[in-house]
């Protein structure tokens, strides 16, 4: 997929993922999607949400 930012704010990973804000920052607390603290600001690197959708699929989130 071709990003046109190097990171996204959690919400804006959230809609590229097709997922609720709640679930994503919840997937962010469990560490199944990759997150960097910048100050106060959580932000998500383009290249973990590639990584996260070319995962072989499972069962369990």
């Amino acid at each position: 997929m071709k990003h046109e930012k190097q990171v996204y704010t959690v919400k804006e990973a959230a809609k590229i993922l097709n997922i609720g804000n709640n679930l994503a920052y919840k997937l962010v607390k469990q560490n199944v999607i990759p997150a960097l603290r910048l100050g106060r600001r959580l932000v998500v690197p383009a290249v973990a949400i590639d990584e996260l959708l070319n995962r072989p699929l499972s069962r369990q989130v």
